[in-house]
Parts: C-alpha cells; structure tokens; sequence
C-alpha cells in the first residue's frame, strides 16, 4: 500500500479512531485528540508502518492502543475509583437514556478493550485479538466475562435506582 493510499484509507477511519483513541483513554476527549495526533505523528515518521499482515483499521487500532498506554504511562493518568463510582451512581430521569460509559470504566482492562472493540467498533472477536495480541481464546474468555460484569453492574444499577 502507497502512502497516499495510506493516507485516504487513515482518514476514511479518523472517526472510528477517535472514538476508539477515546475509549482507550478512559473517555477523555481531549487526551484522545494527543494521543490520536502522535499516532499520526508516529505514521508520518514511519514509526508505525503497516505491514499488509491484517487490515488498517485493525493496525490503526493497535497503533492508538499501545499509543495511549505509552502517554497514559508518561502523564500519570489515573482515574479515582471514587470519581468513578460518582459517575456511575448518577442517575438520569430515563433509564434508556443512561450512559454505561462509566460502567465500562469499572471493567478490567481487557474485559473493557474487547467490549469496545467488538460492540462499538463492529469487530470480531478475532480481530479485536489482534489488536489486543492475545490468542483468539483469551479473547473470548474477556469477552463473555466482560459481558457477564457489565450486565451484571448495569442490573445493579437499575435495581438501586428502583429502590429510590
């Protein structure tokens, strides 16, 4: 794959990137945008190269993933349980309407990767595998129990907010 072709196919996806650089961050929008530019930053010096080996959005993925860890590793980044906990005991009016994002933030690490992976990026399990470099088995064991801790919490949570 040329450059340029690099280039159309990278900015096809910069949506799905964000979203995903996003998620990797903990949900902050605005380390998502660092983290997102030094991962184009990484493309254009050819630190990160695409290697035809799987497709480029799941090369892209891996790349905003181990991107993210490294800036989250230099900058400190934590998330206080307690702050988190706040956010995921507020309630809304409209159950539907409740966001789980801070739910998913409660996840193991893995657990929350291959959700996200899979249920809001459309990838398969072994895809999200790859992006995540586990054995396709390992992948699956976080994603039923990911599955089984979120439902888990969100039961949790509906049966506190009928018990107000």
């Amino acid at each position: 794959m040329t450059r340029d072709q690099l280039e159309t196919v990278v900015k096809s996806l910069h949506m799905d990137a964000f979203v995903w650089a996003r998620q990797c961050c903990g949900f902050d929008g605005e380390m998502a945008r660092d983290v997102l530019q030094l991962v184009y930053l990484k493309i254009l010096e050819g630190k990160a190269t695409f290697h035809n080996q799987s497709t480029v959005k799941t090369w892209l993925f891996s790349v905003i993933r181990y991107t993210s860890m490294e800036w989250a590793r230099k900058t400190r980044v934590e998330n206080p349980l307690p702050e988190i906990m706040e956010i995921a005991d507020h309630s809304s009016d409209d159950p539907e309407e409740v966001s789980h994002e801070a739910l998913l933030l409660l996840l193991p690490e893995r657990q929350k990767e291959v959700l996200l992976l899979t249920f809001y990026h459309g990838l398969t399990l072994e895809k999200a595998a790859g992006i995540m470099q586990v054995s396709l088995g390992t992948a699956r064991t976080h994603y039923a129990r990911g599955k089984n801790n979120l439902k888990s919490m969100i039961l949790k949570r509906r049966k506190h907010e009928d018990c107000r």
